[in-house]
């Protein structure tokens, strides 16, 4: 009995001083909780990105642009390696998977499940990417020039899309578009299937 007793003051203490140290705080009745900085890019974006058609464009070049970027560096040659060669580890493993790797690490610590989300996304892409290598060795066009083609038309409908704004988006606000634009779209379907993010 006075073990159990012992065990559950323990177990208080270590919480609350874990909470204490990673600067969780209660919140008192009537102070607001204070937004994530992803909350506070996609309520940016919700302000500066009204025109509905300049939406629906997003809502197809934001992926396409996301795309062709994963593929122009997936095609960028990675040096041989002679031990992973052996074991026939070296098929996948390319700029691609570091660029895989420090995307989604990004967004894991901007929003974790949004950052599941972008995971499964960037599987669906390298699954077509590497269709698009086979139809490149079966003698159709190289994957960077489709990738690029892709990149330029997406750029180009961001672009156009941005300048029908009422108000004038400044380029740094554009650029973030293209860095966490995936996972503002990704925001909009956990918003309405109720998935907290």
């Amino acid at each position: 009995m006075v073990n159990c007793q012992w065990l559950i003051v323990n177990c208080q203490w270590l919480v609350v001083s874990v909470s204490r140290k990673s600067g969780v705080k209660k919140k008192k009745k009537g102070q607001e909780v204070p937004k994530r900085p992803v909350e506070v890019y996609f309520d940016a974006f919700n302000q500066q990105y009204r025109h509905p058609v300049n939406r629906v464009i997003q809502w197809i070049a934001i992926p396409v642009f996301a795309f062709s970027i994963l593929g122009l560096v997936w095609m960028v040659p990675f040096p041989e390696i002679a031990l992973l060669k052996k074991y026939g580890y070296d098929t996948f493993l390319n700029w691609g998977s570091f660029f895989i790797a420090g995307v989604v690490y990004y967004y894991l610590r901007l929003a974790p499940t949004l950052s599941y989300a972008m995971f499964v996304t960037i599987g669906v892409y390298s699954f077509l990417i590497v269709q698009l290598e086979y139809v490149e060795q079966g003698g159709g066009p190289a994957v960077w020039s489709v990738c690029a083609c892709l990149l330029m038309a997406s750029l180009l409908a961001l672009y156009l899309g941005k300048n029908m704004e009422k108000v004038a988006v400044p380029f740094r606000s554009f650029l973030k578009l293209l860095l966490l634009g995936p996972i503002w779209l990704w925001h909009f379907v956990f918003q309405k299937l109720r998935i907290p993010y």
